[in-house]
Protein backbone atom coordinates (compact mmCIF):
# COMPACT_ATOMS: atom_id res chain seq x y z
CA UNK A 1 0.00 0.00 0.00
CA UNK A 2 1.17 3.17 -1.23
CA UNK A 3 1.38 6.77 0.43
CA UNK A 4 0.62 8.52 -3.00
CA UNK A 5 -2.29 6.18 -3.28
CA UNK A 6 -3.82 6.91 0.26
CA UNK A 7 -3.17 10.69 -0.50
CA UNK A 8 -5.26 10.59 -3.59
CA UNK A 9 -7.82 8.80 -2.20
CA UNK A 10 -7.99 11.25 0.66
CA UNK A 11 -8.30 13.60 -2.12
CA UNK A 12 -10.74 12.57 -4.25
CA UNK A 13 -12.94 11.74 -0.82
CA UNK A 14 -12.40 15.56 0.02
CA UNK A 15 -13.24 17.08 -3.51
CA UNK A 16 -16.10 14.88 -4.29
CA UNK A 17 -14.02 14.33 -8.12
CA UNK A 18 -11.12 12.97 -10.08
CA UNK A 19 -10.64 15.72 -11.76
CA UNK A 20 -10.84 18.21 -8.86
CA UNK A 21 -8.37 15.84 -6.83
CA UNK A 22 -5.87 16.17 -9.63
CA UNK A 23 -6.41 20.23 -9.66
CA UNK A 24 -5.69 20.10 -6.06
CA UNK A 25 -2.71 17.84 -6.20
CA UNK A 26 -1.22 19.25 -9.26
CA UNK A 27 -1.64 16.31 -10.86
CA UNK A 28 -2.99 14.88 -14.44
CA UNK A 29 -6.35 12.90 -13.97
CA UNK A 30 -5.14 9.97 -15.18
CA UNK A 31 -2.19 9.53 -12.60
CA UNK A 32 -5.23 9.99 -9.95
CA UNK A 33 -7.09 7.09 -11.47
CA UNK A 34 -3.97 4.98 -11.30
CA UNK A 35 -3.09 5.30 -8.24
CA UNK A 36 -6.99 5.17 -6.81
CA UNK A 37 -6.85 1.34 -8.47
CA UNK A 38 -3.90 0.31 -7.17
CA UNK A 39 -4.58 1.41 -3.38
CA UNK A 40 -8.06 -0.70 -4.37
CA UNK A 41 -6.10 -3.95 -5.38
CA UNK A 42 -3.92 -3.34 -2.33
CA UNK A 43 -6.39 -3.64 -0.11
CA UNK A 44 -8.92 -6.06 -1.91
CA UNK A 45 -11.98 -3.79 -2.24
CA UNK A 46 -13.53 -0.70 -3.89
CA UNK A 47 -13.74 2.65 -2.74
CA UNK A 48 -15.44 4.56 -4.57
CA UNK A 49 -18.37 4.10 -6.73
CA UNK A 50 -17.55 5.50 -10.03
CA UNK A 51 -20.72 6.72 -12.84
CA UNK A 52 -20.28 9.43 -15.44
CA UNK A 53 -21.87 11.77 -13.41
CA UNK A 54 -21.52 11.14 -9.66
CA UNK A 55 -18.46 9.83 -7.29
CA UNK A 56 -19.49 8.60 -4.31
CA UNK A 57 -18.12 6.22 -1.00
CA UNK A 58 -18.82 2.83 -0.73
CA UNK A 59 -19.08 1.37 2.46
CA UNK A 60 -15.67 0.05 2.77
CA UNK A 61 -14.12 3.41 1.30
CA UNK A 62 -16.14 5.45 4.12
CA UNK A 63 -14.55 3.29 6.43
CA UNK A 64 -11.05 3.77 5.23
CA UNK A 65 -11.36 7.07 5.00
CA UNK A 66 -10.83 8.47 8.32
CA UNK A 67 -7.83 6.39 9.42
CA UNK A 68 -6.76 7.44 5.64
CA UNK A 69 -6.74 11.57 6.41
CA UNK A 70 -5.40 10.78 9.67
CA UNK A 71 -2.34 9.11 8.11
CA UNK A 72 -1.95 11.31 5.25
CA UNK A 73 -2.18 14.14 8.22
CA UNK A 74 0.29 12.62 10.38
CA UNK A 75 2.85 12.13 7.47
CA UNK A 76 2.83 15.90 6.50
CA UNK A 77 2.86 16.78 10.04
CA UNK A 78 5.81 14.79 10.38
CA UNK A 79 7.77 15.98 7.52
CA UNK A 80 6.56 19.58 8.71
CA UNK A 81 8.12 19.11 11.77
CA UNK A 82 11.47 17.75 10.29
CA UNK A 83 11.71 21.11 8.55
CA UNK A 84 11.38 23.34 10.87
CA UNK A 85 14.19 21.54 13.19
CA UNK A 86 15.91 22.05 9.95
CA UNK A 87 14.68 25.79 10.40
CA UNK A 88 13.20 25.37 6.81
CA UNK A 89 9.44 26.31 6.40
CA UNK A 90 8.88 23.61 3.41
CA UNK A 91 5.50 21.48 1.78
CA UNK A 92 2.04 22.19 0.99
CA UNK A 93 -0.38 24.94 2.35
CA UNK A 94 -4.15 25.06 1.25
CA UNK A 95 -5.40 28.32 2.06
CA UNK A 96 -9.23 29.77 1.42
CA UNK A 97 -10.19 33.41 1.02
CA UNK A 98 -12.85 35.95 0.43
CA UNK A 99 -12.59 37.01 -3.71
CA UNK A 100 -12.53 41.04 -2.70
CA UNK A 101 -9.60 40.48 0.39
CA UNK A 102 -7.53 37.89 -1.15
CA UNK A 103 -7.23 40.22 -4.11
CA UNK A 104 -6.80 43.92 -3.00
CA UNK A 105 -4.80 42.70 0.26
CA UNK A 106 -3.87 38.54 1.22
CA UNK A 107 -1.64 38.41 -2.21
CA UNK A 108 0.09 41.27 -2.05
CA UNK A 109 0.92 40.17 1.91
CA UNK A 110 1.68 36.50 0.67
CA UNK A 111 3.93 37.44 -1.94
CA UNK A 112 7.05 38.92 -0.11
CA UNK A 113 6.35 35.23 2.78
CA UNK A 114 6.30 33.06 -0.61
CA UNK A 115 9.85 35.19 -1.83
CA UNK A 116 11.60 34.11 1.78
CA UNK A 117 10.12 30.62 1.89
CA UNK A 118 10.58 29.21 -1.39
CA UNK A 119 10.06 25.65 -0.14
CA UNK A 120 6.18 26.52 0.33
CA UNK A 121 4.00 25.12 -2.00
CA UNK A 122 0.62 27.46 -1.11
CA UNK A 123 -2.49 26.97 -2.84
CA UNK A 124 -4.87 29.76 -2.79
CA UNK A 125 -8.43 29.19 -3.24
CA UNK A 126 -10.26 32.75 -3.62
CA UNK A 127 -13.50 31.94 -2.86
CA UNK A 128 -16.74 33.93 -1.13
CA UNK A 129 -18.83 30.88 0.05
CA UNK A 130 -18.25 29.67 3.85
CA UNK A 131 -15.93 26.43 2.95
CA UNK A 132 -16.35 23.49 5.39
CA UNK A 133 -12.25 23.66 6.28
CA UNK A 134 -11.49 20.12 7.09
CA UNK A 135 -14.12 18.15 4.58
CA UNK A 136 -12.51 20.60 1.54
CA UNK A 137 -9.22 20.17 2.28
CA UNK A 138 -7.89 23.18 3.93
CA UNK A 139 -4.95 23.59 6.09
CA UNK A 140 -6.25 27.27 6.96
CA UNK A 141 -9.23 29.92 6.04
CA UNK A 142 -9.18 33.36 6.02
CA UNK A 143 -12.43 35.19 6.68
CA UNK A 144 -14.38 38.34 7.48
CA UNK A 145 -16.57 38.65 10.02
CA UNK A 146 -18.17 35.93 12.43
CA UNK A 147 -16.50 32.63 12.41
CA UNK A 148 -19.80 30.62 12.25
CA UNK A 149 -18.51 27.39 12.77
CA UNK A 150 -17.67 26.07 16.27
CA UNK A 151 -15.42 23.33 14.16
CA UNK A 152 -12.62 26.00 13.97
CA UNK A 153 -10.13 27.26 15.98
CA UNK A 154 -9.85 31.08 15.11
CA UNK A 155 -6.50 33.79 15.31
CA UNK A 156 -7.60 36.83 14.78
CA UNK A 157 -4.79 39.04 12.41
CA UNK A 158 -6.57 42.58 12.27
CA UNK A 159 -9.57 44.47 13.09
CA UNK A 160 -11.96 45.32 10.42
CA UNK A 161 -13.76 48.72 10.80
CA UNK A 162 -17.18 48.74 9.28
CA UNK A 163 -18.73 51.88 7.59
CA UNK A 164 -22.24 53.13 6.02
CA UNK A 165 -21.26 54.06 2.55
CA UNK A 166 -23.21 55.89 -0.46
CA UNK A 167 -22.52 57.82 -3.62
CA UNK A 168 -22.59 61.91 -3.51
CA UNK A 169 -25.23 61.69 -6.26
CA UNK A 170 -27.49 59.44 -4.07
CA UNK A 171 -27.51 61.41 -0.76
CA UNK A 172 -28.48 64.43 -2.84
CA UNK A 173 -30.85 62.73 -4.25
CA UNK A 174 -32.45 60.96 -0.89
CA UNK A 175 -30.93 63.06 1.80
CA UNK A 176 -28.71 61.54 4.24
CA UNK A 177 -30.16 59.64 6.74
CA UNK A 178 -29.47 61.11 10.43
CA UNK A 179 -30.12 58.39 12.63
CA UNK A 180 -30.81 54.53 12.94
CA UNK A 181 -34.32 55.10 12.67
CA UNK A 182 -33.91 56.86 9.38
CA UNK A 183 -32.00 54.00 7.06
CA UNK A 184 -35.20 52.20 7.34
CA UNK A 185 -36.22 54.42 4.33
CA UNK A 186 -33.15 54.28 2.16
CA UNK A 187 -32.33 51.27 -0.67
CA UNK A 188 -29.86 49.21 1.08
CA UNK A 189 -26.82 46.83 -1.01
CA UNK A 190 -26.82 44.31 1.01
CA UNK A 191 -24.01 41.17 1.08
CA UNK A 192 -26.07 37.76 0.00
CA UNK A 193 -23.69 35.76 3.00
CA UNK A 194 -24.96 38.01 5.10
CA UNK A 195 -28.18 38.65 4.58
CA UNK A 196 -30.72 41.40 5.29
CA UNK A 197 -30.14 41.25 9.17
CA UNK A 198 -26.82 42.06 8.68
CA UNK A 199 -26.96 46.14 9.51
CA UNK A 200 -26.50 45.66 13.39
CA UNK A 201 -26.12 48.65 15.92
CA UNK A 202 -24.54 47.93 19.33
CA UNK A 203 -26.60 50.51 21.51
CA UNK A 204 -26.46 51.25 25.63
CA UNK A 205 -29.82 49.41 25.53
CA UNK A 206 -29.33 46.50 23.63
CA UNK A 207 -28.15 46.07 19.74
CA UNK A 208 -30.64 47.41 16.94
CA UNK A 209 -30.98 45.52 13.55
CA UNK A 210 -32.35 47.82 10.87
CA UNK A 211 -33.69 46.52 7.96
CA UNK A 212 -33.86 49.11 4.76
CA UNK A 213 -35.65 48.68 1.58
CA UNK A 214 -33.46 45.92 -0.61
CA UNK A 215 -32.44 47.88 -3.75
CA UNK A 216 -29.20 44.73 -4.79
CA UNK A 217 -27.91 41.56 -3.28
CA UNK A 218 -24.81 40.20 -4.41
CA UNK A 219 -22.08 38.01 -3.00
CA UNK A 220 -19.23 39.99 -3.59
CA UNK A 221 -17.51 42.94 -1.95
CA UNK A 222 -15.84 44.72 -5.28
CA UNK A 223 -20.15 44.88 -7.09
CA UNK A 224 -21.29 46.05 -3.72
CA UNK A 225 -18.73 49.12 -3.64
CA UNK A 226 -19.32 49.61 -7.45
CA UNK A 227 -23.00 49.94 -6.99
CA UNK A 228 -22.68 51.95 -4.10
CA UNK A 229 -20.98 54.26 -6.49
CA UNK A 230 -23.06 54.23 -8.99
CA UNK A 231 -25.81 55.86 -6.45
CA UNK A 232 -27.99 52.57 -6.33
CA UNK A 233 -28.06 52.90 -2.33
CA UNK A 234 -26.47 52.52 0.86
CA UNK A 235 -23.90 49.86 1.84
CA UNK A 236 -22.59 48.37 5.27
CA UNK A 237 -18.88 47.39 3.87
CA UNK A 238 -15.46 47.05 5.61
CA UNK A 239 -13.00 49.88 4.83
CA UNK A 240 -10.59 47.35 3.15
CA UNK A 241 -13.05 47.43 0.44
CA UNK A 242 -13.97 51.04 0.37
CA UNK A 243 -11.21 52.82 1.77
CA UNK A 244 -9.76 53.82 -1.72
CA UNK A 245 -13.22 55.04 -2.74
CA UNK A 246 -13.59 57.48 0.21
CA UNK A 247 -10.57 58.86 -0.07
CA UNK A 248 -11.08 59.53 -3.81
CA UNK A 249 -14.64 61.08 -3.33
CA UNK A 250 -16.84 58.96 -4.78
CA UNK A 251 -18.30 57.70 -1.88
CA UNK A 252 -18.91 59.02 1.38
CA UNK A 253 -19.75 57.67 4.96
CA UNK A 254 -22.72 57.78 6.45
CA UNK A 255 -23.02 59.12 9.74
CA UNK A 256 -25.99 57.87 11.83
CA UNK A 257 -24.74 58.66 15.46
CA UNK A 258 -24.05 54.73 16.05
CA UNK A 259 -21.11 52.46 15.08
CA UNK A 260 -21.59 49.07 13.30
CA UNK A 261 -20.51 45.74 15.54
CA UNK A 262 -16.77 45.52 15.43
CA UNK A 263 -15.40 42.84 13.27
CA UNK A 264 -11.93 40.79 11.97
CA UNK A 265 -10.15 39.28 9.85
CA UNK A 266 -9.16 36.32 11.15
CA UNK A 267 -7.48 32.95 10.04
CA UNK A 268 -8.91 29.47 11.23
CA UNK A 269 -7.86 26.35 11.34
CA UNK A 270 -9.98 22.58 12.09
CA UNK A 271 -10.20 21.90 15.42
CA UNK A 272 -8.03 19.57 17.06
CA UNK A 273 -5.27 19.48 14.37
CA UNK A 274 -1.78 20.73 15.10
CA UNK A 275 -1.44 23.98 12.81
CA UNK A 276 1.99 23.62 11.45
CA UNK A 277 5.11 25.81 11.80
CA UNK A 278 4.14 27.20 8.45
CA UNK A 279 0.83 28.01 8.98
CA UNK A 280 2.02 29.56 12.43
CA UNK A 281 4.79 31.90 10.66
CA UNK A 282 2.09 32.40 8.01
CA UNK A 283 -0.35 34.00 10.60
CA UNK A 284 2.59 35.54 12.42
CA UNK A 285 3.63 37.10 8.76
CA UNK A 286 -0.51 38.64 8.06
CA UNK A 287 0.00 40.63 11.69
CA UNK A 288 2.69 42.14 11.01
CA UNK A 289 1.87 43.23 7.11
CA UNK A 290 -1.70 44.48 8.12
CA UNK A 291 -0.56 46.22 11.01
CA UNK A 292 -2.54 47.30 14.26
CA UNK A 293 -4.81 49.44 13.41
CA UNK A 294 -4.50 47.71 10.21
CA UNK A 295 -3.56 50.11 7.20
CA UNK A 296 -6.66 50.37 5.49
CA UNK A 297 -7.99 52.11 8.54
CA UNK A 298 -5.27 54.54 9.29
Amino acid sequence: MKLDGIAAFVAVAGAGSISEAARRLGLSKSVVSERLAELERSVGAGLLHRTTRKLSLTEDGSAFLERAGRIVREVEEAAADLAERRGTLAGPLRISAPVTFGRMHLGPALYPFLVQHPRIELTLDLDDRRVDAAADGFDAVVRHGPLGDSRLTAWKLAASRRVLVASPGYLERHGAPGSIEDLDGHRGLFYTNRGVADWRFPLPDGTVMVRAQVALRANNGDMLRDAAIAGLGIALMPMFIVGSAIEAGKLEVVDVGARPEDEFIFMAHPEGRRPSAKLRALAAHLRTAFGDPPYWDR
